[in-house]
């Protein structure tokens, strides 16, 4: 049997993230952050979710993040991961404040991770698409 190539998805460019997306082009990792109440987001949306308002503006992060938490695949839910097993899959904190679901790369032992774990933010490219992905600064 011949197993044909799967690609990843992609994420949705919109025109609300437009500027998200051209910011990683660029080698930057930006998230919105409202002028009104100062609250920080990711992902983009029209209006901030703490306080409704419509003011915000995009701010280019640091690239330093925490480690919240994280799982390690070892089964591939979709066939296009099946050759990535095992992969970690994690939630980062960056040091502004916003939360994002994002890869860790180069883990080498998963069981060292832990909660709080200084990450570096690590530019990759999928498919010819910019995504963020996160490094444990120590592990």
């Amino acid at each position: 049997m011949i197993e044909t190539a799967i690609d990843v998805p992609l994420p949705v460019h919109d025109e609300l993230s437009a500027p998200y997306w051209a910011a990683l082009e660029e080698g930057r990792h930006v998230f919105a952050r409202c002028s009104v109440c100062r609250n920080a987001w990711l992902p983009p949306r029209r209006e901030c979710p703490r306080c409704l308002e419509p003011a915000w503006t995009w701010e280019t992060a640091s690239g330093a993040a925490r480690l919240i938490s994280w799982v390690v695949y070892h089964i591939a839910f979709h066939p296009a991961f099946k050759g990535r097993l095992p992969y970690t899959v994690a939630i980062v904190e960056l040091a502004e404040g916003p939360r994002l679901i994002s890869n860790l790369v180069d883990v080498d032992d998963p069981e060292r991770l832990q909660i709080d774990q200084p990450l570096r933010l690590t530019i990759e490219r999928e498919r010819d698409v910019a995504v963020p992905r996160y490094r444990p600064e120590t592990c």
